[in-house]
């Protein structure tokens, strides 16, 4: 499945709505739009994941460097929306805490 990922801007947060599966061949580009989205220097940054049905490893590093990267620029971010299977990986891998899971 195809990865499409916007991002609209409301009041001082970005979100980012990622549609697809992200996996090792397109985390890349969740990369450059999470990088983008850190680089207009927003208070927040809100990363959808509403529309993914599969995430793995890789796609799991790249948001734990952007919570990481948002962090160190002072810049909240959170993961909103994840699917339940989804969540459960994150869960499984000990990392929603610093990825800030909203529903």
């Amino acid at each position: 499945m195809d990865l499409s990922i916007k991002t609209t801007n409301d009041g001082g947060t970005t979100l980012v709505s990622v549609v697809g599966e992200v996996d090792v061949s397109n985390a890349s580009e969740l990369r450059e739009a999470l990088d983008a989205a850190l680089a207009q220097e927003p208070a927040g940054i809100t990363a959808d994941l509403a529309q993914v049905a599969y995430i793995d490893s890789t796609g799991i590093g790249v948001l734990v460097g952007a919570a990481t990267r948002s962090a160190e620029a002072n810049v909240a971010f959170a993961v909103a929306n994840p699917q339940p299977n989804v969540r459960r990986v994150l869960g499984l891998l000990g990392v929603e805490g610093q990825l800030n899971i909203t529903d």
